[in-house]
């Protein structure tokens, strides 16, 4: 008969006598003694299948019985079996914290080469054939996902990851109508735009170079096209998006939190405590076990922000790395004697800049993935618990990620083009290449196609390597793990008949998941919103690209985890976690960051100052014509030719003119800024401070209004109250 076995431990076939085998028997002992069955199984491997004797379970229900809950109706009931997921969780629990006589526990044992793998077993059951057709498969991308049946599976953890993406990735379609409909907005007006017609027509107005050695002077309406595309990227539809994009993440977290009630109440998780599981666990195991108390050191926690600051600090560092190669870049291109690279050599910059930040945003990824630098945090914070080391975790891999991904666009929405001087006295790096400049139709052009290639390099190889990585090293294991012909093991017949062999085998050949494989999903998905959010009045498409991605990610994840990788260690769970307060701060992010792009990045306030205070409509009300008529002469500002700084060459045939331009508002005579400059900066503030509160109100006022929990909700968990007293009575 086919016997079910809870969990497999996988181990060398060490020596007779060695260490490692005195150690292997020392711990398989301990685990007899606690009531558990063992059956050994030899191949090119050791394999141990392990059975928990039931009444670990009984006491597992008689102290987590939940005396709201539906199920308890009579004595009997205890008696039932639980859940196999629970029954996965205890034996899992009760396995990591076995210890020896040597004092040495399961993962010790692991790092020492003792045991090789531990892991619960991929069942051939009704369930799985449900969710291989439902839902692991590709044919199925647009059904609604079979969440309960996830959770018999899976538990309650990978659920609600499931669920929590299926959602967000459903209300994407709203916020990607939007973006669709600003960039149609835009596209609109790709020839009619005033400020763009006037750069096109701007034959005689001659700019300054770009850089210092081999550029020439050059007219304004060469950059024609640019203009055209950045005003399709920048308008007034872009300052609604903005703030409908502010609107819709609290909305998102809002309906979340109803969508969440509602999972928990139906799996009947109201009333569960994560930290009672923990402590009826650590008795059933040890029933003379004390609990950890909350601890707070002050010394530790300064010692950790010190090394987050210093962590933040290399990041930066990072970004400024990238900001110098753009620098270089650029005047090298100037300089090149390829004709296509010295024409487009900002662009150019701009685009391999991106790729390198993208390149950056791997291999930091991958220093992420090694424990090495985070295997000093525990040592410090010393968590009292499982969840609140994944906590605190959770919040500074995040802080390193986001920085990762972020510091490069910070710099290009807020600083790019305004920390670079003027013509005769420009900032330069090391006193040799000159900081860039910003286009004169503005700098939202870069952030965008700095967005664009990554998302998109993020989106499209990332993806592909997520999915081949696990699929070509299952492969391999496949291949190199099967022995063409056992041996005959010391004449003793074979017993290949065995059913479970296959089955231990086949897992044994899948990938391996550690705790941080779903941690590393949610990672993935939430720096994404982080793009979705944060700049999109920059890019305007990335919620389209989250929703394409999403779509497909929630089939990859679930192909990959029926059939890449061995069965996750299911774990309770009632929400999401610490990613929901992460989500939250995003959600204030987003409203900071967009703000400051439409205040600083874009030219927005620039042109309405202009419309409104300096246009031909404000001086001489002309209401026929466009306000914005004379924007770009006016926001150019003069500068002359004798005061270039001596080692700029200036090609001769521009010698004898005296007069060239640049972006800024600057005065003719002694470079200082202009009183335009002044009232552009107050407006700006002033744009600032009122789109951020009026954002915060309306997200505020968004969160009242939707409550939290569905009153039908409250109404079952209130009914089953009343039921449970008129019972006792």
């Amino acid at each position: 008969q086919n016997e079910e076995w809870d969990f497999v431990l996988v181990s060398d076939i060490h020596e007779m006598g060695s260490e490692k085998e005195i150690k292997r028997k020392n711990f398989l002992e301990e685990l007899k003694r606690k009531g558990f069955r063992i059956k050994k199984i030899e191949d090119t491997k050791l394999f141990y299948g392990i059975r928990a004797p039931q009444q670990i379970f009984w006491k597992y229900q008689c102290l987590l019985a939940n005396p709201d809950s539906r199920q308890q109706n009579s004595r009997t009931s205890a008696q039932q079996d639980v859940p196999e997921t629970t029954r996965i969780w205890v034996v899992h629990f009760i396995l990591q914290n076995t210890v020896t006589s040597d004092l040495e526990k399961l993962p010790d044992l692991m790092k020492k080469k003792v045991f090789e793998a531990a892991f619960p077993l991929h069942k051939k059951e009704k369930i799985t054939k449900i969710l291989e057709k439902k839902w692991a498969r590709w044919g199925v991308l647009f059904k609604e996902q079979p969440i309960d049946k996830i959770r018999d599976y899976f538990g309650e953890k990978v659920a609600l990851y499931f669920a929590w993406l299926g959602w967000y990735t459903y209300l994407l379609i709203f916020a990607a109508v939007a973006g669709l409909a600003t960039v149609a907005a835009g596209a609109t007006v790709f020839s009619s735009s005033q400020v763009s017609k006037e750069i096109c027509d701007a034959n005689n107005t001659i700019m300054c170079p770009v850089c210092d050695q081999n550029c020439s002077f050059w007219v304004l309406s060469d950059t024609c096209t640019y203009a055209k595309v950045t005003h399709m990227i920048d308008n007034e539809a872009t300052v609604v998006f903005a703030m409908f994009m502010a609107i819709w993440a609290t909305v998102f977290l809002e309906l979340w939190k109803r969508e969440r009630a509602t999972v928990a109440t139906s799996w009947d998780l109201v009333g569960w405590d994560e930290d009672k599981e923990e402590l009826a666990l650590q008795l059933i195991h040890n029933p003379q076990h004390t609990p950890r108390w909350y601890q707070h050191s002050y010394f530790r926690s300064t010692i950790v922000l010190i090394l987050a600051v210093l962590m933040i600090m290399v990041l930066i560092g990072i970004a400024h790395a990238l900001v110098i190669y753009r620098a270089v870049a650029m005047a090298l291109f100037m300089q090149s004697e390829v004709n296509l690279l010295s024409k487009h050599a900002d662009t150019i910059a701009v685009m391999t800049g991106a790729v390198l930040h993208y390149l950056t945003i791997i291999i930091m990824t991958k220093v992420r993935r090694h424990q090495g630098p985070w295997a000093l945090l525990p040592f410090l914070e010393k968590p009292r618990t499982f969840s609140q080391g994944e906590n605190n975790f959770t919040v500074k891999i995040f802080i390193f990620q986001f920085f990762t991904n972020f510091s490069s666009l910070i710099y290009i929405a807020f600083f790019l083009g305004r920390i670079n001087g003027h013509p005769g006295h420009y900032v330069r790096i090391a006193g040799h290449w000159r900081l860039e400049e910003c286009h004169p139709s503005g700098c939202i052009t870069d952030l965008f196609i700095q967005m664009a290639v990554i998302m998109l390099l993020k989106q499209t190889i990332s993806n592909i390597m997520e999915y081949l990585i696990p699929w070509i090293s299952h492969q391999l294991r496949k291949k190199k793990k099967r022995p063409k012909k056992r041996s005959m093991m010391l004449g003793e017949e074979e017993e290949a008949e065995d059913p479970c062999k296959e089955q231990w085998l086949k897992n044994y050949e899948l990938n391996e998941v550690d705790v941080f494989s779903l941690f590393n999903e949610y990672l993935e998905i939430v720096i994404q919103y982080s793009f979705t959010t944060i700049f999109v009045a920059a890019f305007p498409l990335a919620p389209l690209l989250a929703l394409i991605n999403n779509v497909i990610e929630i089939h990859m994840d679930a192909i990959k985890m029926m059939r890449l990788r061995r069965r996750m260690v299911p774990r309770k769970a009632k929400d999401i976690g610490i990613w929901l307060q992460v989500l939250e701060a995003i959600g204030t992010l987003a409203v900071i960051g967009n703000g400051l792009v439409i205040a600083i990045t874009s030219d927005f306030i620039p042109v309405q100052v202009y419309k409104y205070m300096y246009s031909p409509c404000a001086k001489q009300n002309h209401t026929s014509m466009d306000c914005s008529t004379g924007y770009i002469n006016n926001s150019l500002s003069v500068f002359h030719i004798r005061d270039f700084e001596p080692h700029t060459k200036v090609l001769p045939e521009f010698n004898g003119v005296q007069i060239k331009e640049y972006r800024d508002y600057r005065n003719a005579d002694d470079y200082t800024y202009t009183i335009q400059f002044w009232h552009i900066f107050a407006a700006r503030l002033a744009f600032l401070i009122l789109f951020e509160h009026v954002a915060l109100c309306v997200k505020l006022i968004a969160a009242w209004y939707i409550p939290d929990v569905p009153q039908k909700v409250k109404n079952d968990i209130l009914d089953g109250k009343h039921d449970h007293l008129c019972k006792k009575l």
